[in-house]
């Protein structure tokens, strides 16, 4: 298992939080709507800062870590589209104002990452301690594919989320947004906006979505600096591919189908890799022929029900006072 230096950890993060500094303070330091034009253009920047990362890891370390590193960004990038969907529900759910979703989005992300990094570090130690654990993981993606697979549509359900409810009996929730505060202060008292609320819904629900992608990433490596950075160009491209994609998700309702079969093929690869060790590239052939066929097939073959998303639930329900 490589670590590499403590330079090449320092100098990766040093770049993280400038982007992250450069995104918040300078390019949206005012809530704005995202538009497409806008979003597309960052999407676009965060592939090719991304594509640039996976050169640099060819020159510096190899052919072998570099396919690794593009295997598994492809993963977690496809992953983090399904996700999409689900922040779309989330802020439909409680009204969150376009303007202000990049900021909820954002500090989501932050959160993200070091989630990201403390299962990352945890698996690859539990992997390198308990090798048969890989095993576990394995038939965890495959019952994850199989089930992902089988199901039709996606639910927010805030009311069963515990976090939220023990958040709403620690600290009292006004019943209206103001503006893009979290937080606000009435009458010397501290009180929680519902977009805190959201904030704490998208945080929960990536831990989640950590539980599926970081197992499919250590099915392709277990360089902790290689699976951590694949995880972080997808995450920090994530709020971009939002915006970029959240009027036309509806229209990929079979792209589920194919993050089923690459789950479900990564917890095979895990389960027999004592056996047989599946080559990166044909992984990366199988993983692009897979997303490449199920968005095919969606826009050949739309679908005809009525969209999902056309009446979000109110938030009353979530409010506490003013």
């Amino acid at each position: 298992m490589e670590y590499h230096s403590i330079l090449l950890w320092i100098l990766f993060n040093i770049f993280v939080l400038l982007m992250l500094a450069l995104d918040l303070g300078v390019f949206h330091r005012k809530d704005h709507v995202v538009g497409i034009k806008e979003s597309i253009i960052w999407t676009g920047v965060w592939i090719a800062l991304a594509l640039i990362f996976n050169f640099g890891i060819y020159w510096y370390m190899g052919t072998q870590v570099a396919l690794d590193f593009l295997a598994g960004y492809l993963i977690e990038k496809s992953l983090s589209v399904d996700n999409i969907f689900v922040f779309l529900l989330i802020f439909q759910y409680f009204k969150v104002d376009q303007q202000y979703q990049h900021k909820v989005l954002f500090w989501g992300i932050l959160g993200a990452l070091v989630m990201r990094l403390l299962f990352i570090f945890a698996g690859i130690t539990l992997i390198h301690h308990f090798e048969w654990i890989i095993y576990i993981f394995g038939v965890f993606l495959i019952y994850t594919g199989i089930k992902l697979g089988m199901k039709k549509d996606k639910e927010v359900h805030p009311d069963k989320n515990p976090v939220i409810n023990l958040l709403r009996k620690m600290i009292p929730v006004t019943r209206n947004y103001h503006g893009s505060n979290f937080f606000i202060y009435k009458m010397g008292k501290r009180l929680a906006t519902p977009l805190f609320v959201v904030l704490v819904v998208i945080e929960t629900t990536d831990v989640v979505f950590a539980l599926d992608s970081i197992p499919a990433i250590l099915g392709i490596t277990h360089d902790p600096f290689i699976v951590y950075s694949s995880n972080v160009f997808a995450i920090l491209g994530l709020r971009a591919l939002y915006f970029a994609m959240a009027g036309i998700m509806r229209l990929f309702h079979y792209l589920h189908y194919g993050l089923a079969a690459i789950l479900t093929f990564v917890g095979v690869k895990m389960c027999i890799a004592e056996f047989y060790h599946i080559p990166t590239v044909y992984a990366l052939g199988f993983i692009g022929l897979v997303l490449s066929a199920s968005v095919i097939a969606s826009l050949i073959w739309p679908k005809e029900d009525s969209d999902p998303l056309a009446e979000p639930k109110k938030t009353s329900e979530w409010v506490g006072e003013e």
